[in-house]
């Protein structure tokens, strides 16, 4: 009897399985839980399984390794990009300003100085500075707009344009547009260099002196401070005062915000309104002779201010990409933080439902024993 007994227990257990799994209701135990509908209302569902979620947890940890890595190098590398563009800031400025000047007093003067010549605008070269690294937010692509922008109000003119490419992402850009004209491609360093900016400065030079181009413009982003860059348009050639250079119809092709006339030109007078620390310099003394000829000091000192320009556009560029780099890893770091947070709470979730789920089966196991013993 008792042999037969369990052997009818043994070929019951199927049947309990089966009816189990279908209505399992009526062999659990009362037991409350918790509702989840206010967590899940604050944490987005995951649909994935555990083992999804430790591979996903695992390669966010290592991306935000490298987040972090990248924007402590950021902000070393940019302290000392900062320094140099304060430090090179008031040599160009100042020399600017002189040079300025010095041109102001000839005017009256029949000399004839190739890189001061104003004359009808026909052609417009633009310097478009970009970085050779990505990973720095939307700072190539505000360069880039503002770059097209300013090509468009110059063909809507109707001037041709030149572009003088300087930077990886840059060239990159401009080889996929073959609509857009580009004299040269130059890959930028890690710090700008006078080596660099020579190597600029000679191809704008043999430009204007051709006249292949009328005008010549710089497009880069000034630094502002760590959290803050702008891109701008400086007039880089001729030197002359705002609204001197004009099409062949008479129309003024100076950019709206240019760079140049609104931080350096005043009254038809040079001043600096940039910092406000720095004091407001004085013109040049109507008294004032030159023991050498004028022209051969504008001659000597175009080069040099040529290539204090181009690498002051240079500095500051490099300057804005490595904060915004900083900035960007930041905020990739910070972001990491949070979705590693989030897939973690979904992964504690789900563990806990599988461990609870595991409890239950076990707990109706042993009340289905219960009843059938």
């Amino acid at each position: 009897m008792t042999l037969s007994n369990s052997i009818m227990w043994v070929s019951a257990k199927p049947p309990f399985s089966s009816s189990f799994l279908q209505n399992p209701k009526p062999l659990l135990p009362q037991i409350s839980r918790p509702s989840l509908h206010s967590q899940s209302s604050l944490t987005p569902t995951i649909h994935c399984g555990l083992r999804e979620l430790r591979v996903r947890i695992d390669s966010i940890k290592s991306t935000q390794k490298i987040t972090e890595a990248m924007k402590l190098v950021a902000a070393a590398r940019v302290r000392r990009a900062q320094e140099a563009v304060i430090n090179g800031r008031p040599f160009a400025e100042t020399l600017a300003e002189v040079l300025y000047d010095i041109n102001e007093r000839l005017q009256g003067e029949a000399i004839d100085v190739p890189l001061t010549n104003v004359r009808p605008v026909k052609k417009v070269a633009l310097v478009v500075i970009t970085s050779d690294r990505g990973l720095c937010g939307g700072f190539n692509n505000l360069l880039i707009k503002k770059t097209q922008t300013r090509i468009a109000e110059l063909k809507k003119l109707g001037l041709d344009v030149t572009v003088i490419s300087v930077g990886k992402k840059g060239n990159s850009y401009f080889l996929r547009r073959p609509e857009i004209s580009v004299d040269r491609f130059i890959e930028g360093g890690l710090f700008a260099t006078t080596k660099e900016a020579q190597a600029i400065a000679d191809d704008v030079f043999s430009l204007f002196i051709s006249e292949e181009v009328d005008k010549v413009e710089l497009v880069y982003s000034k630094f502002m401070s760590l959290v803050k860059s702008e891109p701008v348009i400086q007039t880089l050639l001729p030197l002359s005062p705002r609204g001197e250079v004009v099409d062949v119809n008479g129309n003024c092709v100076d950019a709206m915000e240019d760079e140049f006339f609104r931080l350096t030109t005043k009254g038809g007078k040079l001043s600096v309104e940039r910092d406000s620390v720095k004091k407001k310099r004085e013109g040049l003394s109507p008294l004032m002779e030159f023991e050498q000829d004028p022209v051969q000091i504008i001659d000597a000192m175009m080069p040099l201010y040529l290539n204090s320009q181009i690498l002051r556009a240079l500095q500051e560029s490099t300057a804005s990409e490595l904060a915004a780099r900083m900035n960007a890893m930041s905020n990739a770091t910070d972001n990491a933080d949070d979705l590693k947070k989030t897939l973690s709470n979904s992964y504690n979730r789900k563990r806990q439902a599988k461990i609870t789920g595991e409890i239950l089966e076990i707990v109706a196991g042993a009340e289905a024993l219960k009843d059938f013993e």
